[in-house]
Order: C-alpha cells, then sequence, then structure tokens
C-alpha cells in the first residue's frame, strides 16, 4: 500500500503549481487525500485481519441449517456442537467461500475506492504532466514567480501611487498625426496616450526618479531587462493555441462523468456489504460438510466506510460540477487588465487571449495580486520606464561629456549611437549645440530638453522620434537645422513641420513617386522660414511642394544617386536661390531653368553624365556667379565663351577629359582641373593675379612654364601625379606659397635650388 506521507504528492504535484490550482481544484485534491485514507485503512484491515470466519452446518434440509430438536436434561451442563475439523479445513473452507460466495463489492471495496481516487487525482494534475502543457505551465510560473519578486515590479508600482497623488497633464506627439502640424497650438498635438493625458512619470519628465522607491542597480535593472524579453517571448508563444485550455476542461468533464459512475454503482451495491453470508460449496469430499454459516467481521466497518466515501464523492462530484458551470459560463479565452489600468498608469497593459488569458484566470483563482504584479511586464511604458532607468545608470555625465565633439563648424556636438533611448543626463549638458541620434528605434524627446539653450541643430538617422508637447514648443522657437535620414518614409516624424523657425533641412532617403510619397512632404509648405534644402533621394521628377517651398529658399541641394532626374522646369520659380546643387541625377546637359536664376553665386553640377557645356554662354546672364563646379563629369572641351564669367572666382574641373585650357578668367582664385588629360598650360592662365589654388594634379604635364613666378598671390599648388622632371625656381617669387602647400612627389620637391626649399620650409615654420 502507498505511505500516508507520500500521499500529498498526488495532491500537490511541485510545490510551485499550487499557484495555478483554484479553489476548487486545492479542495478536490484534499478530498482525494481522504479517499484515499479510506482506502488505505480499509486494505490495511483486509490485510492484518481474517477476511471470513465460517461453520459447518451439521443439520441441512432443503439448502437450510435446520436447528439441533434433541431434547436436553434440565440438570445437565450446556454443550457446543462439535466438528470433526481441524485448523487446516477451517481456514481452507474460510478462504474458498471468501473467493466464492463473498460479494465482490464487499471484496473490493478498498481497491475500487484506491482506484477511482487515482483517476481524480490523475485527472486533477494531468495537465501538469502531459508534456505538450506542463512545458508551458512550468515556464509561465517560474516567470510569474520572477516577475512578482522583481524589485522592478515593487517600484513600478510604488511610482504609481506617486503619480497619481501628484498627476500632471501632458501630451506626446509621434508619426501618426494628421497633417494639419501648422498650428503653433498645443492643439496641433496628436492626441496622446491615455495613460498620459492623466499623469507623466517623473522619468518620462526627464527626471531622474531619486525617491524613497529606491533605485535599482545595474544587476537588478538587466534582470528586468531580461523578464521583460521572456514575458514577450512567452505570450507570443503561448497565445497561438489553447491546449491548456482544452485539456482543462477535458479532465473536468472525466471527472464529472467518473462521478456519476461512481454513485450509480456504489449506492446500488453498497447493501451488499452483509455480516452474514451462506456459503454453499462442493467440498464434502474434503471436509464431510457441504453448508457453511459464515460471517464477514469488516462487514460493518466497510459499509461505513462507503457510505463516508460516497458523501465525499457527491461533494466532489458538486465540486467538480461547479467547476464546469464555471469553465463554460465564462470567457476564459479572453483576460481583460481594465481593472489594473484604471488603477495605474499604466493603460497600455493589453489584454490577452488564449492558454495566456486562462492561466491568468486560474491565477486570479489563487491570488489576483499576482496578475496585478504580473501586467507591469506586460506594459510598454514600464519596459520604457526601466529602459530608460537602465541607460541612466550606464551614460553617466562624465561618460557623456568624454564623448562631446567639435565638428567643422567648431559647434559641441554629441553623437549617440545605437542606444535604447536617451539617456536623461544629455540634457544637463547645457553647452550641448548639436545632437545626433542615430539607430534609436524609440525615442520621446522629454520636455527637459528645454534645458539645452544652446541646441540648434538636431539630427535623427533612422530614428523614428516622438516628442511630448512642451519639448515641441521649445524646438519649434530654437531649432534651426534638422538631418533625417530613413529607409521608410514613415520614419519621419511629422511634427517637424511645426518648426517654425527652422532655417536648414536635410532629407535622406526614398522619396521616389510610388505609393503618393510625396503627400508626407507635403508639411514642407509650413515651413515658411525655410532657407537651405538638402535632398538625397532617388527622384525622377522634382515634387510640387520643393517648387512652393522654394520660392522662399536660398539654397537647393539634391543628390539622387544615379537616378536620372528629367523634369527640372519648375526651378524657374525659384528666384531666390544662391546656391544649387544637383549632384548625381544623370545629367546630360546644363538644365536651361538654372539661366533664369539670377541670384545664384554658386552651381554645383558634380557626378553628373555632362559631356559638353556649350550652354555655359548663356552664365553670362547670372551676374553674380561666382563659383561654377563642373567636376566628375564627362567633359572633354571648355567653350571659350566660359570668358564671359567675368566675376567667376572658383572653378572646379576635376575629374574630367579635358586636354587644352582656355584662356581664362582673371577674377580667378580657385582653379581646379585635377585628374584630366592636360599636357600644357595657356600662358593666359598666369594672369590670373588674383588666383590662389592651382590645382593640376594627375594630368601629363611634363614641364612646368617658368611665369609661375608671375601667380604671387598663390597658397596652394598641386602638381602631384604629372610627367615632370623638375620644378620651376621661380616659385621663390611665390611669396605665400608654403611646403605644406606645396603638392608634389618628395623627388620633384627636392629639384629646387636649396635656397628655394628653405624659402618653403621657413614660411611653413613661421606660421606654425
Amino acid at each position: 500500500m502507498i505511505p500516508i506521507t507520500e500521499l500529498r504528492y498526488f495532491a500537490d504535484t511541485q510545490p510551485a503549481y499550487r499557484i495555478l490550482k483554484p479553489w476548487w481544484d486545492v479542495f478536490t485534491d484534499y478530498i482525494s487525500i481522504v479517499m484515499l485514507m479510506i482506502a488505505v485503512f480499509g486494505g490495511t484491515l483486509q490485510v492484518t485481519q481474517d477476511k471470513m470466519i465460517c461453520l459447518p452446518c451439521k443439520w441441512v434440509m432443503n439448502q437450510t441449517c435446520q436447528k439441533l430438536n434433541a431434547s436436553v436434561p434440565p440438570d445437565s451442563e450446556p454443550k457446543g456442537i462439535k466438528y470433526d475439523l481441524d485448523r487446516h479445513q477451517y481456514n481452507y473452507v474460510d478462504a474458498v467461500c471468501y473467493e466464492n460466495k463473498l460479494h465482490w463489492f464487499a471484496k473490493y471495496f478498498p481497491y475500487l475506492v484506491l482506484l477511482h481516487t487515482l483517476i481524480f487525482l490523475a485527472c486533477s494534475n494531468f495537465w501538469f504532466k502531459f508534456p505538450r502543457t506542463s512545458s508551458k505551465l512550468e515556464h509561465f510560473v517560474s516567470i510569474l514567480l520572477k516577475c512578482f519578486d522583481s524589485p522592478w515590479t515593487t517600484r513600478a508600482l510604488s511610482e504609481t501611487v506617486v503619480e497619481e497623488s501628484d498627476p500632471k497633464p501632458a501630451g506626446k506627439m509621434n508619426g501618426s498625426m494628421d497633417k494639419k502640424t501648422s498650428s503653433v497650438s498645443d492643439q496641433d498635438v496628436e492626441a496622446s496616450v491615455p495613460m498620459l493625458q492623466r499623469t507623466k512619470s517623473r522619468i518620462e519628465q526627464g527626471i531622474v526618479d531619486r525617491s524613497e522607491t529606491g533605485v535599482l542597480d545595474k544587476k537588478e535593472g538587466e534582470q528586468a531587462k531580461a523578464l521583460f524579453e521572456k514575458v514577450k517571448k512567452f505570450r507570443i508563444h503561448v497565445e497561438e493555441g489553447d491546449i491548456v485550455h482544452h485539456l482543462y476542461i477535458r479532465q473536468t468533464i472525466i471527472k464529472v462523468i467518473q462521478f456519476i459512475f461512481i454513485i450509480c454503482y456504489t449506492v446500488y451495491y453498497v447493501h451488499h456489504i452483509q455480516f452474514s453470508v451462506k456459503c454453499i460449496v462442493d467440498i464434502e469430499r474434503l471436509t464431510g460438510y457441504r453448508m457453511y454459516h459464515c460471517a464477514h467481521p469488516l462487514a460493518t466497518l466497510f459499509k461505513i466506510l462507503a457510505c463516508f466515501y460516497i458523501s465525499l464523492v457527491v461533494v466532489y462530484g458538486l465540486i467538480c460540477m461547479y467547476t464546469l458551470y464555471w469553465i463554460i459560463s465564462r470567457s476564459l479565452k479572453r483576460y481583460s487588465f481594465e481593472s489594473i489600468r484604471e488603477e495605474s498608469s499604466y493603460s497600455d497593459i493589453p489584454d490577452v487571449k488564449n492558454d495566456f488569458a486562462f492561466m491568468l484566470h486560474m491565477i486570479d483563482q489563487y491570488d489576483p495580486l499576482y496578475s496585478k504584479r504580473f501586467a507591469v511586464f506586460l506594459s510598454e511604458v514600464s519596459e520604457n520606464k526601466l529602459r530608460q532607468l537602465n541607460l541612466n545608470n550606464e551614460w553617466t555625465l562624465e561618460k557623456l561629456r568624454q564623448r562631446i565633439t567639435k565638428n567643422s563648424q567648431e559647434k559641441l556636438e554629441l553623437h549617440l549611437f545605437m542606444l535604447s533611448g536617451i539617456p536623461d543626463t544629455v540634457f544637463d549638458l547645457l553647452e550641448l549645440e548639436v545632437l545626433k541620434l542615430e539607430l534609436i528605434p524609440d525615442v520621446t524627446i522629454p520636455p527637459i530638453i528645454a534645458q539645452l539653450s544652446n541646441l540648434v541643430e538636431l539630427w535623427l538617422y533612422h530614428t523614428p522620434a516622438k516628442i511630448e508637447a512642451p519639448a515641441l514648443a521649445f524646438l519649434r522657437e530654437n531649432l534651426k537645422s534638422l538631418h533625417i535620414k530613413f529607409t521608410d518614409i514613415k520614419e519621419i516624424p511629422l511634427w517637424i513641420y511645426s518648426l517654425k523657425n527652422l532655417s536648414e533641412l536635410h532629407l535622406t532617403g526614398n522619396l521616389s513617386a510610388e505609393n503618393n510619397r510625396f503627400i508626407v512632404i507635403d508639411g514642407l509648405r509650413e515651413l515658411k522660414r525655410l532657407k537651405v534644402l538638402r535632398l538625397k533621394s532617388n527622384l525622377t521628377k522634382l515634387p510640387q511642394v520643393v517648387t512652393d517651398v522654394g520660392v522662399h529658399l536660398q539654397k537647393l541641394s539634391i543628390n539622387n544617386e544615379g537616378t536620372k532626374l528629367m523634369v527640372l522646369n519648375s526651378l524657374k520659380k525659384m528666384v531666390n536661390l544662391t546656391e544649387l546643387e544637383l549632384l548625381r541625377c544623370d545629367l546630360e546637359r546644363i538644365p536651361h531653368s538654372i539661366f533664369s536664376l539670377h541670384n545664384l553665386q554658386e552651381i554645383d553640377l558634380k557626378d553628373n553624365n555632362l559631356k559638353t557645356i556649350e550652354e555655359i554662354i548663356s552664365f553670362q546672364h547670372l551676374h553674380r556667379l561666382v563659383c561654377l563646379k563642373l567636376w566628375y563629369n564627362q567633359i572633354a572641351y571648355i567653350p571659350i565663351q566660359i570668358g564671359t564669367l567675368t566675376n567667376l572666382e572658383r572653378l572646379y574641373l576635376n575629374r574630367n577629359k579635358i586636354e587644352k585650357i582656355p584662356a581664362q578668367l582673371q577674377n580667378l582664385q580657385y582653379f581646379a582641373v585635377t585628374a584630366n588629360r592636360i599636357e600644357t598650360l595657356p600662358p593666359e592662365l598666369f594672369q590670373c593675379k588674383k588666383l590662389r589654388t592651382l590645382n593640376l594634379g594627375n594630368n601629363c604635364l611634363t614641364v612646368l612654364p617658368s611665369r609661375f613666378g608671375e601667380l604671387t598671390g598663390l597658397t596652394q599648388l598641386e602638381l602631384r601625379g604629372n610627367r615632370l622632371e623638375g620644378l620651376p625656381v621661380e616659385l621663390s617669387e611665390c611669396r605665400l606659397l608654403k611646403r605644406s602647400g606645396l603638392i608634389v612627389e618628395e623627388d620633384l620637391f627636392n629639384t629646387l635650388p636649396p635656397e628655394v626649399k628653405d624659402q618653403l620650409w621657413r614660411s611653413d615654420k613661421e606660421q606654425a
């Protein structure tokens, strides 16, 4: 028999599973333990006590045992009936009668109780043992207990209490707002998350909470972060099916059916447990008797135990029927956290379904506090708070200051790459002027950014940032330059179109006309003070919105990544342009629309497919043009009409196929023809007395004229990559030329006389 000390295993299985057992399962398990005790007690008695006691009947008539009729003298002593049987014969008779004449219900009652009880226990705990459900339940309980004991749970719930005692309304903008983004009032902000309408945590305000709720150390923060990931993966896995729910229903139905079966047959057979048993067996040849009268010593006790057992089964069955009713009457495949959302600041806690919902319903029957604490790890707001806290612990103010650099414009710049958010300590860098955020997937710009009074430039590279209304109000007034790089057009935050003081905007990404992508950038019309617009994309035509914005633009730059840009007539409307860049647009001719832009001062047509520039004569109408960049093209010939550009100061002809330099412009200060096919230099070149930079590298020059001494303003001369054998000694007359400004091979430099070399070196030292 099973020891009593081992019986709790059947009822409790593993202790951790207890929290998944509702009160009815716990109650039925204890009833099962009592049933087991009945079975063990009955079985023990049956083993240790005589099963039956039989005596033969000497006087038998009509299959009945008759009384002795002989008269007994009154003075004689009473005498019993004597049998001529020995002990072994009595034992044999007892065994035969027990085996053949005792009713099977009375004979096997303890074992029937044991069998039915084990089936009840197996049904109650089968879902804990079945491989396809036990793994889910074990994983769920493990995560649940860790979430319950996590310091982050305590902190998050404590913070909720603090927040609700000091509610502060707030609003947040994101990429899903409508196109009415130009309003300067807070009404242009999209409806915020419900939680943020009611309250806003200190962390979201950019303030690190140092209250008595405690601060997580790094290890606790990492453990909580890992729990969030486990909960996400577990939810995805468990919500796919409902096998746990179905299995629990089936095992409950089996228990109800077994209950009905037990009640039906035990009530019917219980009266067969009798003390007196008549035994007629054909063993007369062995004992001399055929009929025996037997007593079943345990009958009375078994009948009492049977009645008690039936009452326990009735209670067990009623509980099982209630369980079945509870399962059927409730929607256990849906679980709502509505009450928790109302009580806490985590209004984004999602409802769950299928097995995940069913397990949470079961947990609620044990203790609803488990679900409440577990819900913290389903909230994205909670995860963002934890992520922010971990971020603040990792990125201290000292560490951030070490990453501040000065950019090419001498501005203090901080570049944050592949972080989980913006550390709050960033907003303590009051001297910061440029903030670069790259590959940060989930960013919300908090109101505390207003502390960065010197911030004028923001970079969002693959960072679809959201923003809170107070932060937007600050950027609307202070931000001057914005750089955005994206893969999907949806990454462009639509709140940028309400930055009324924005003067410079850089957009890098796919802006092709497919799927009405231009609709997303229609908000550019609202940027009335925009002066500089840079687009790096793959346009086939210029969007109408760019034309509309171009009315007040001063600089337009389009880098088309090699895609052919065809329709450019709309450029005529951009009458205020002073700088125009059409880079990698696969242009074969200079667009005629450029010649109408009379305010142009600089034109850059780098890396196109220009082979001829006959239209250059029309540049004479651009009286303010001082810089012309035609580099990285296929130009083989420079028309003589370039001489009409009398105000031209900088001319870039690098990386072409030019063989001859025409008469040049006397006002040139910068002239670059690097990487062409030039063999000789025309005399007219040395009439450019204002020339300061002359780049002739990687050509076919074999000799240099002695007239280089006439270029007295020369500060940089590039000759590397030619076929020169020596340098003219007249370079000594270029008093502003230093050794660092003379870009030649070392052996070619050594062909100069020592005094010329000393002069060039001395100029470098004097400058140092």
